[in-house]
């Protein structure tokens, strides 16, 4: 009768345990937790090397016959799509597991009078993202949280294509895809705004990306370089990242 007691007890016991920690904690939407997209805006500084290079020569050999300078690049824009693999809700924070695919871009063009005609010439660089991160926050109301640390790891690769539309119909074209996949990081924090209850929410988020890419080359193994600038030596293509900023709608279903 007293062994049936302490079981009776003991049961009664990690019942309440488990009570108070399911009511402590809440996975994601729904009691199991959910599996949420997002996607929206993303904008990125960045520092180019040879990139900014081949500009400053393109502006050096052509200088008498541009309509005005071509653009340096360094900022460069686009969309990021993503998925919310899990977001855990505890006591004092909230912690999500997620990753997501990014693509910017930036031109510029550029108008020549050349002795045979007009020359429209067209730089065009993309960069792609795929990253994996987590995220920690809090909640500050019902309806906002504040991310405290936003971070992933990215792997990164860039293309850069020149066009040259000629006099007489010839059209140039070039492009260029990163040698390798290199890898980066970012970090920052921001805020969540829930709109309807917390299935579907806006986020804002201010970042600082470092990453890098190294050797652009042809698919016929022609390698990227500016020989004509000697500043060029030892540099990479995009030396270094800087400020990121993205806004996004995140939609989770419950499970």
């Amino acid at each position: 009768m007293f062994l049936a007691r302490i079981s009776v007890f003991s049961i009664l016991l990690i019942l309440s345990s488990w009570q108070s920690t399911t009511s402590a904690q809440t996975f994601g939407f729904g009691c199991l937790g959910f599996v949420g997209g997002y996607g929206g805006y993303s904008y990125q500084n960045y520092q180019p090397g040879t990139l900014n290079d081949y500009v400053e020569y393109f502006n050096t050999i052509y200088n008498d016959s541009l309509s005005s300078p071509l653009g340096k690049f360094g900022k460069a824009d686009g969309y990021r799509l993503g998925l919310n693999f899990f977001r855990a809700k505890f006591k004092w924070f909230i912690i999500t597991a997620k990753g997501f695919y990014q693509n910017l871009s930036e031109k510029h063009d550029v108008k020549a009078y050349l002795s045979e005609g007009e020359s429209n010439s067209t730089l065009e660089l993309e960069i792609i993202n795929w990253a994996l991160g987590v995220d920690l926050g809090t909640e500050i109301t019902g309806a906002l949280s504040w991310k405290v640390v936003d971070a992933a790891v990215l792997f990164n690769n860039a293309k850069f294509t020149t066009t040259q539309n000629m006099p007489n119909a010839v059209t140039i074209v070039e492009q260029y895809k990163s040698e390798s996949t290199s890898i980066g990081y970012t970090i920052g924090t921001g805020f969540i705004i829930e709109v309807i209850g917390q299935y579907v929410s806006v986020e804002g988020v201010a970042a600082y990306t470092e990453f890098s890419i190294d050797k652009m080359k042809t698919t016929d193994g022609k390698y990227f370089t500016v020989v004509q600038v000697n500043s060029s030596s030892g540099k990479k293509f995009i030396e270094k990242g800087g400020f990121n900023a993205v806004i996004q709608l995140n939609v989770g279903l419950p499970l």
